[in-house]
């Protein structure tokens, strides 16, 4: 793995459910281990998710912090 996949999982944003419009990095770890049961989905996204996955379970979400880029502001806030 290189650091672009690492960053580029950690700002991906989950694109539905409940957790939509967050990014992977900030997803709850329930929601990861409830995916991890139910199997990761086969596509880029399943990869990513179950990178964070491990990210997390390893206790490292803290020290990727800083790879976390700024949401983009909704335009529908002024």
């Amino acid at each position: 793995m290189d650091n672009a996949t690492l960053t580029d999982a950690i700002n991906a944003i989950m694109p539905f459910g409940k957790h939509a419009g967050r990014p992977l990095l900030l997803l709850p770890e329930p929601y990861l281990v409830w995916f991890k049961q139910q199997g990761f989905p086969d596509t880029k996204l399943g990869q990513q998710l179950a990178l964070i996955y491990e990210v997390k379970l390893n206790g490292l979400e803290g020290m990727l912090m800083p790879l976390l880029k700024q949401a983009p502001r909704s335009k529908n806030h002024s």
